[in-house]
């Protein structure tokens, strides 16, 4: 502890100086005259209007109370000053916690748009994405946003997965075709769980927004596809990479495909094998040790809870 702040600390702390109200000054208005102002401000007259707009129309008749400021410093004294114009209140959206620990329990889907052969021609990318393997489920590319066609693509992917009733939560964004009470009914009857992003928070849906990242950062992604032809042949390339050889940092390096069905622990079994007979043959060359290889998170989350909140109170 540096000595002059040990000396400081035994010292006598001084008292706080006591709060002296601000003095008025003489050229300040007199109560009379504040409730003279005031009086005009909430008149018949005036009521609706802003202070600068009631100081020049009392300016051309010839009257002068204040300055528009102090016209604004009456009126805050008695919380009169805000927003006239009611605002739109947005109300509060639940932070959705999603929680996978194995594969075809949560799928989040989401639909992009890829640029046509002329300006304003588009082509719809529907993309059904498990959470928990990164596993593309399901694709479908169209010429419109449909919920029909969202129907379809869900109904074909649980079909092709074996999804049962009360398995599943599919989760997305509030685009219109996700939000429309055709696809909410027929999910309920299907048994599926649906949930929604909250509003403008790209974050709520992370895996799908990374997937479409990924795909429109390759090499071989082009500008502008000539034709719906030219796009289902390159995102039947694309995905086909995706599942079975695109690896992944999240999950130890391993595949999609890899993941979702199963085979992660022979995969990992057989790298741990691997290593081992490298550091048994050269052990100096392992600095720290035998070798690890990384393992396969347990749970994947959307928006993990707080710690702060689930930790329990004594």
């Amino acid at each position: 502890m540096p000595r002059g702040s040990f000396y400081r600390s035994q010292a006598p702390q001084p008292a706080a100086p006591e709060a002296r109200p601000r003095p008025t000054p003489e050229r300040a208005l007199g109560e009379e005259e504040r409730r003279k102002v005031l009086d005009v401000l909430h008149s018949q007259r005036f009521v609706d209007q802003a202070p600068a707009a009631v100081y020049y129309t009392l300016l051309d008749e010839g009257v002068r109370f204040c300055s528009v400021r102090t016209m604004y410093r009456i009126l805050d004294s008695q919380g009169e000053v805000r927003e006239r114009r009611n605002q739109l209140t947005h109300p509060t959206y639940k932070k959705p916690e999603l929680l996978a620990t194995g594969p075809n329990q949560v799928w989040s889907w989401d639909i992009t748009k890829l640029l046509g052969p002329v300006k304003w021609t588009y082509y719809y990318l529907y993309v059904i994405l498990d959470i928990y393997s990164r596993y593309v489920v399901g694709w479908m590319l169209a010429d419109r946003e449909s919920t029909d066609l969202a129907r379809l693509l869900i109904a074909e992917s649980c079909d092709k997965q074996g999804i049962q009733a009360g398995q599943l939560t599919i989760h997305s964004d509030r685009g219109a075709a996700m939000q429309a009470k055709g696809l909410a009914q027929f999910l309920a009857d299907l048994g599926i769980t649906k949930t929604n992003s909250r509003p403008h928070v790209s974050n709520d849906n992370p895996f799908s927004e990374s997937q479409f990242k990924t795909m429109k950062y390759r090499p071989q992604f082009p500008q502008r596809f000539g034709s719906q032809t030219d796009g289902r042949d390159f995102c039947r390339a694309f995905f086909d990479w995706y599942n079975r050889e695109h690896y992944h940092s999240a999950m130890a390096y391993l595949t999609p495909e890899t993941v979702h069905y199963g085979r992660a622990s022979e995969v990992l079994s057989s790298r741990q094998a691997l290593l081992m007979e490298a550091y048994t043959a050269n052990p100096s060359r392992f600095i720290g040790g035998p070798p690890r290889v990384p393992q396969l998170p347990e749970a994947v989350w959307i928006n993990p809870p707080n710690r702060a909140s689930t930790t329990e109170q004594p």
